[in-house]
């Protein structure tokens, strides 16, 4: 009987470790999926263009994609932008779009067919929802959506209106995940992110990867032959402003309706112009009544410049950003700076920094490799002062983890992420554990000490009833204590 228990007893340790062990790549997979993702009710796709787009030929985009969209009978409405105002907090520009997709509430989405749906009556399925949903989920609309705008020489972008613009106040970048290339060279940047844009393309879970194109603005322009505006008397701002006048137009006026107020905006019309020797026939005028064609003043060329230059710490960046689906922001990282290191390879004064929201995660990891141990010292030292052995210390340490186990699963079983106030709740709940231990060696060694003052020397059948006695009859006062703790702990 006694071999029997020894031999029961290795088999509950061993089965015990076993589960510290594997739980332990648990810890890996949920500190790297971090923050869970807030359902806005919305999404905001911000598709992203080749430089040199026309107002005329945004606007068709947007109406395309924003008609797409729509057609999805999730969607309740869209709102779609292009262009940007004259703000300088604005700086989008004419290559990146914007519509927010308002969703209907998930109860209207398409349904689909789970465990429950053939036998499940009406009056169990909304409790029976919350476990297991049976409509689509926003991740699959969103793939869905992003498969049917698969238009040419457009890169997709989809996350939501709040999270969107926080993330681009914070970081910059529009995607969860994103790189910084830094350096001297516009060109050089651009050729960098090139590669990284193809290299990238390879790593599993990019849904869409879309690199800057930093030197590739397309401009006019205008020198002036200053000779000529001297023969004709003519400033060269005056030329100007009658150039920009007759190309870019001029309010001239005020349409009152109501409350509305419209400008008057004169200007050539189109197709004088569309090209450079439509620009060329522009008439500016010169003293008098005289008018002198703009190519007698100026010569006309079209150049490739940077469309946007981007500045961050004293050098020029350039962007690349990536859209990762439902791949965790460090899951993805890890994997794709592997697939960088073995196939970017960097000039000398160039440099690859990993942001967005990846950016946050690594910040809040090096602070909780700090919080974590200096919290376990602290509640190690204060056991040692309260049992003034480091046996007893260590066998209160040893619950500890076991208890870590059963939190650690139970947030994988809820699908909750290591974020933050997960972490502190989880500390919480290792103090806890180490505040019962206390209470349980005390009243063993209470029992304990009873037992020696009736016998100096005790049998074993004296012992277990002690133990007995101090573990199991002394469980109400343990609980009500453990329960007085947990009560404090609920409004967190």
């Amino acid at each position: 009987m006694v071999r029997w228990t020894l031999r029961r007893k290795k088999s509950v340790i061993l089965a015990a470790v076993a589960l510290v062990l594997v739980t332990l790549p648990l810890v890996w997979k949920l500190g790297s999926e971090f923050m869970p993702p807030l359902d806005e009710g919305a999404l905001l796709y911000m598709p992203t263009t080749m430089p040199g787009i026309s107002i005329g030929e945004s606007q068709k985009l947007l109406r395309t994609t924003d008609a797409i969209l729509k057609s999805f009978p999730e969607v309740d409405h869209v709102l779609g932008k292009t262009g940007r105002s004259d703000s300088a907090t604005d700086p989008a520009p004419l290559s990146m779009l914007e519509t927010v997709v308002v969703l209907k509430p998930q109860s209207e989405w398409r349904s689909q067919q789970v465990w429950f749906s053939s036998w499940a009556p009406p009056f169990l399925k909304p409790v029976l929802r919350r476990i297991t949903p049976d409509h689509i989920s926003s991740a699959e609309l969103v793939e869905q959506m992003d498969a049917a705008l698969k238009v040419p020489g457009l890169s997709n972008a989809w996350t939501m209106p709040i999270r969107g613009r926080t993330q681009m106040l914070s970081t910059g970048l529009r995607t969860p995940v994103g790189l910084k290339i830094q350096g001297a060279d516009l060109t050089q940047i651009q050729e960098v992110g090139r590669q990284v844009e193809a290299s990238l393309r390879k790593v599993p879970g990019t849904r869409n990867v879309f690199a800057e194109h930093a030197s590739e603005g397309y401009f006019l322009d205008v020198t002036w032959d200053r000779e000529a505006l001297a023969r004709y008397n003519l400033s060269l701002e005056a030329a100007q402003q009658a150039l920009s006048t007759a190309v870019g137009g001029e309010n001239v006026s005020t349409v009152i309706a109501g409350r509305e107020r419209y400008p008057i905006n004169v200007r050539y019309l189109r197709d004088f112009r569309s090209d450079l020797d439509a620009l060329g026939h522009v008439l500016i005028p010169v003293t008098g009544e005289t008018q002198v064609a703009l190519s007698e003043l100026a010569a006309l060329r079209t150049l490739n410049g940077p469309a946007m230059i981007r500045n961050e710490n004293g050098l020029l960046t350039g962007y690349v950003f990536v859209d990762t689906g439902d791949v965790a922001p460090g899951t993805y990282v890890e994997q794709a700076r592997t697939t960088l290191d073995q196939q970017v390879h960097l000039p000398a004064g160039y440099s690859l920094q990993w942001s967005g929201e990846y950016e946050s995660i690594a910040r809040v990891h090096q602070r909780l490799l700090v919080v974590v141990p200096l919290t376990i010292a602290i509640i190690l030292f204060l056991l040692y002062a309260n049992t003034r052995s480091f046996v007893k210390t260590m066998i209160v340490v040893m619950a500890v983890p076991f208890s870590a186990v059963g939190a650690l699963w139970v947030v994988y079983l809820l699908g909750y992420n290591l974020s933050v106030a997960v972490w502190v709740g989880v500390i919480a709940l290792l103090g806890v554990d180490a505040e019962t231990g206390v209470f349980m060696l005390l009243y063993l060694d209470l029992a304990y000490e009873k037992a020696r003052r009736r016998s100096s020397v005790l049998t074993k059948e004296q012992l277990y009833e002690a133990i007995v006695e101090g573990a199991a009859k002394r469980l109400r006062p343990k609980f009500m204590t453990f329960a007085t703790m947990c009560l404090g702990l609920i409004p967190v």
